[in-house]
């Protein structure tokens, strides 16, 4: 690797697995040292602004290890307890270069409250999402369906069994601790609930944490316990039936979004990059977790009667989980998706979600069935300069020819839901396979 490493900070929701995972990356270091500022005998290496190179000194001698940061993983898990520590690892960077420093912490916008700015330029930072399809099949010991999920086109035989899988992924999400039990009782969904009501429990008190009066806390009890109920955008004011004002919600909402467990997600009205969000328009609401999202709105045990899942309430819990797989692609802290929409006085149109493929924007529908109007897609691409629109459904991949009602003649990548997370693979076979001209 480089000679000289940025501190990495890893980002993300509670829960997410963050520990776990810098954890299995210390096996491949020969020294490991781990700190979890949570506790009070790990605090004390960074109770008062030291230099680092005298913590550093602290840390081998108490810990037994020889002087060779090349060799070594420095963990500082927890570090939003003690934020003066984030600040500090720009230090590390410049005075013990050689060393692997990685951070963790949860809520880490809310304490840098209290440090004012991040180290620009002296730090990486990735955010860490729950698992996504693709995870999930290799926690479950699905190596063939994950194989074959990654192989371009998909083999026809592969289908039925990837959309059970799928199925099964939509309903109980990505939570590595609910993945964990779920292998553990042999793929049973009974003995999951306690689980999710703790990790929904412990979202919803970390959050009121951050309330800076009593007034504050009750709102953002309200919000949280209001949003899984929610199946259309939302409008601030008076959100679920409250009498809050506008702002009060907003600021609620903005704080979830910071904490990662409910983030915002506005349309865009363009149809080219660079896509703004309007965020003077109603936002639709995206859970972390989609199976956090099924347990919360109590709605586990009606999907799992359905053949197709996009039966359910307009196809809310797939465009929610296609939502949830598009995020998890991206491991960047200011990616967000959207959604497109043109809204004026003659007509209301609306696109799922957007997919900016080199200088262009790709509409996304996810839609039941082979039916259902295209007439928002229609109204996209009548708008754009190029000429292929994607479609996610509970069918076989084909491509077909779509003329709009201007008369403009696109093609439509039709896809199986579960193969969002290979969609940019998926455009590019479109674009420069065989099979087709498509004049991007």
């Amino acid at each position: 690797g480089k000679e000289s490493r940025k501190p990495l900070i890893l980002k993300g929701a509670r829960q997410v697995g963050k520990s776990t995972l810098v954890r299995e990356l210390g096996k491949s270091y020969d020294y490991f040292i781990q700190l979890n500022l949570e506790k009070p005998s790990d605090r004390r290496f960074f109770q008062k602004e030291r230099e680092v190179t005298e913590i550093w000194q602290q840390l081998i001698f108490e810990k037994g290890i020889p002087d060779r940061p090349q060799n070594t993983l420095l963990f500082i898990d927890e570090i939003q307890e003690i934020p003066h520590v984030i600040k500090q690892l720009r230090y590390f960077y410049e005075e013990i270069p050689q060393l692997h420093v990685i951070a963790a912490g949860s809520l880490l916008e809310f304490a840098l409250g209290d440090v004012g700015s991040f180290p620009v330029g002296r730090v990486e930072e990735m955010v860490l999402h729950p698992f996504d399809f693709e995870e999930f099949l290799m926690a479950t010991g699905e190596e063939n369906a994950l194989k074959a999920l990654r192989q371009i086109p998909l083999p026809s035989f592969a289908y039925d069994k990837l959309f059970d899988l799928f199925k099964k992924y939509v309903i109980i999400g990505g939570m590595p601790e609910i993945i964990q039990q779920y292998v553990a009782s042999g793929g049973k969904l009974t003995g999951l609930k306690g689980i999710y009501a703790s990790i929904w429990e412990t979202y919803k008190s970390d959050v009121v944490k951050y309330a800076h009066n009593a007034n504050e806390a009750k709102i953002m009890r309200f919000v949280i316990e209001s949003a899984p109920l929610v199946r259309d955008r939302i409008s601030f004011a008076g959100f679920g039936g409250s009498n809050y004002r506008s702002r009060e919600v907003g600021e609620a909402f903005r704080a979830l979004d910071l904490a990662k467990v409910i983030y915002l997600i506005y349309p865009t009205t363009q149809v080219a990059p660079p896509q703004l969000p309007e965020i003077s328009r109603k936002p639709r609401l995206q859970f972390l977790d989609t199976g956090l999202l099924n347990y919360a709105s109590e709605i586990q045990a009606e999907l799992l009667q359905l053949d197709d899942l996009n039966d359910y309430h307009k196809g809310f819990v797939v465009n929610h989980c296609i939502t949830q797989e598009l995020i998890a692609q991206h491991s960047e802290v200011f990616f967000k998706p959207q959604f497109w929409v043109k809204e004026n006085a003659a007509s209301n149109a609306e696109v799922d979600l957007t997919l900016k493929w080199q200088k262009y924007l790709l509409p996304i529908e996810v839609k039941s069935g082979a039916k259902g109007s295209l007439r928002s897609l229609h109204e996209f691409m009548d708008m754009t300069d190029h000429t292929l629109a994607i479609r996610f459904l509970r069918n076989e991949l084909n491509i077909e020819t779509v003329t709009t009602r201007q008369s403009k003649r696109f093609q439509l990548l039709n896809l199986p839901y579960f193969a969002i997370s290979q969609v940019e693979k998926y455009v590019e076979w479109a674009v420069n396979g065989k099979t087709m001209a498509i004049r991007l």
